[in-house]
């Protein structure tokens, strides 16, 4: 295994003029013998920033041991997170997707930087996932992810209680319909440990996806970041990569088109968030897939949703876990002639021979997951709509709803702090249509998540009756009539940054339809008056990505 599995860092480790190179290794703990293992790295996300990687390092040191164990040399090195748990709402945010590239390029320098053999990222929160997947896909070397875990939720008076449940309650509190006391012991209960959200948001949904492409073990992506077999998992993962260096398998050849479709195909089952977009089209723009918004749409239409998840079902990840997890989908998927048997995983076995033994059906007893005969939706619940307020697309989650179409007067808000105060103002009412703008890759720069502004108005019970159109994006808690992505977005000319106040505009879920009811030559009246705005950021992280961005419709990369 020796030769083949050390054909990149040989570079570094072989021959008298690389003495230098073996003297500062022998100073990190390789000895003679060490030389001639492939070297692997683990990418831990660890931090005390969030809870959803403060459980992380345990479980780099248990694949790091494995993979000793296993025969290889591990390299452990950390990388970032940013919480959009704790940022969300504030200037803060605008870095959580640049956090994505972050994470990417970091993964990607050291990997290249060190000439590693193999890499395995251990992630938790929402950016962690994407970001280690892009930098994996560009490299192309042998690896594993290993997600984090999900965190338990909550229980308060005998409910489960998510992050969500805490930004839904400031909406209520807002609206009077709960008491200061009842909100701090919402957000006192609502976060009991280590772990990423509960729900099937943002975190989940990725990770679920990761085990679908075929990049995870099977099961691994709804397990308690708590619990036992988390770490047995981690281990695991360390084990199965020192056999994918041998083998010489490499995620490119895993995460093929058909692979890309399987998760897509997931995503949907399991009512995923409307992220997965977002960050599927990014991997896939790093792997050299074609891939396209106009995929999403395609597969939706004939790809149940099986899964009664939070934020609009009932249950967290954990209750998926504790009935099948994902494997218990791809499984019914599979054989209802929906999913690529063929594609293979970091297994080194194909899907199908992974899902050989696992239940064709669900569990008795349970309506966690739904039977194929008789789903939550018969189809899945992320649209992409079109018309003259969204030319390039823009993405609506649809679970959950009473109304799926509705025309209303636009409330235009250019930023998500003054349309957060008109909602807690009791400035919205039913029927309206809140539009937020100019906070799109460019255009925040960053593209925010609304879960503030969504959270509020479900909170004061105007979900069914309010609709909110951003060219930002959404947490993967979010829910109710909400259309994001809206692209090309307001900072490039795009149609959203034309809206006037007052303005009729038309959403249509089943028509996958988003229009302004202006006429064409007031369009362009607007247009020819309309004038780019100057950058928010001249200087730093986030004006050096408002340079490089590309369109939400495309995955908003920077390459």
């Amino acid at each position: 295994m020796a030769d083949r599995a050390r054909r990149r860092s040989a570079v570094v480790t072989t021959g008298p003029e690389r003495a230098p190179n073996r003297a500062m290794l022998r100073a990190v703990g390789f000895t003679d013998s060490d030389f001639g293992k492939p070297i692997i790295g683990v990418a831990d996300g660890h931090s005390t920033i969030t809870p959803c990687n403060s459980g992380l390092r345990r479980l780099a040191d248990a694949a790091a041991e494995a993979v000793r164990a296993a025969g290889g040399m591990p390299q452990t090195f950390g990388t970032i997170t940013v919480s959009d748990g704790i940022s969300m709402g504030t200037e803060g945010m605008k870095c959580s997707l640049v956090s994505r590239e972050v994470i990417a390029d970091s993964i990607e320098t050291v990997g290249r930087g060190q000439s590693m053999d193999g890499m395995l990222v251990v992630g938790g929160c929402d950016k962690n996932m994407p970001g280690g997947m892009i930098a994996l896909a560009r490299l192309d070397v042998p690896a594993v992810y290993v997600y984090g875990g999900t965190i338990k939720p909550g229980r308060l008076a005998g409910d489960d209680l998510t992050i969500v449940s805490v930004f839904e309650a400031v909406g209520a509190h807002a609206a009077g319909r709960i008491e200061l006391e009842a909100l701090q012991a919402v957000e006192s209960a609502a976060c009991p440990g280590p772990g990423s959200c509960g729900g099937m948001y943002t975190a989940n949904t990725m990770s679920s996806a990761i085990e679908a492409l075929g990049m995870s073990l099977p099961y691994s992506s709804t397990m308690a970041a708590v619990d036992d077999e988390k770490l047995a998992s981690a281990a695991a993962s360390g084990e199965a990569l020192v056999r994918l260096v041998a083998s010489g398998l490499t995620p490119r050849r895993i995460m093929t088109r058909a692979a890309f479709e399987n998760a897509i195909r997931v995503v949907m089952a399991v009512g995923g968030s409307t992220n997965a977009v977002l960050h599927l089209l990014a991997i896939a723009h790093a792997a050299e897939v074609d891939l396209t918004i106009d995929d999403f749409e395609r597969l939706r239409r004939t790809t149940p949703v099986l899964c009664d998840l939070k934020p609009s079902g009932k249950y967290v990840a954990t209750d998926l876990h504790r009935v099948g997890g994902v494997p218990l989908v791809m499984r019914m998927l599979l054989d209802a002639g929906l999913l690529h048997g063929d594609c293979l995983t970091v297994t080194g076995r194909t899907v199908a021979e992974n899902l050989a033994d696992v239940p064709g059906t669900p569990p008795a007893g349970q309506d966690v997951v739904r039977p194929f005969a008789d789903p939550l939706y018969p189809e899945g619940h992320l649209n992409v709509l079109r018309g003259n307020l969204a030319p390039e697309g823009a993405v609506a989650k649809t679970t959950g709803l009473k109304s799926r179409r509705i025309t209303g007067p636009a409330r235009v808000f250019d930023g998500e702090e003054a349309a957060m105060a008109a909602i807690l103002e009791r400035r919205i009412v039913p029927g309206d249509v809140v539009v937020i703008r100019y906070e799109g890759p460019k255009g925040g720069p960053g593209m925010r998540e609304m879960l503030a502004p969504t959270s509020a108005i479900i909170g004061q019970g105007l979900g069914d009756s309010v609709a909110l159109v951003t060219d930002g994006r959404f947490s993967g808690g979010t829910y109710g009539l909400v259309v994001g992505h809206v692209a090309p977005e307001a900072a490039v000319g795009g149609p959203i940054g034309l809206v006037a106040e007052g303005d009729l505009v038309t959403i249509d879920a089943d028509a996958n339809l988003i229009r302004l009811e202006v006429d064409d030559a007031e369009l362009e009246r607007r247009r020819a008056a309309w004038a780019p705005r100057p950058p928010r950021y001249t200087t730093g992280v986030l004006a050096k990505y408002a340079k490089l961005v590309s369109s939400a419709s495309v995955g908003a990369v920077t390459d």
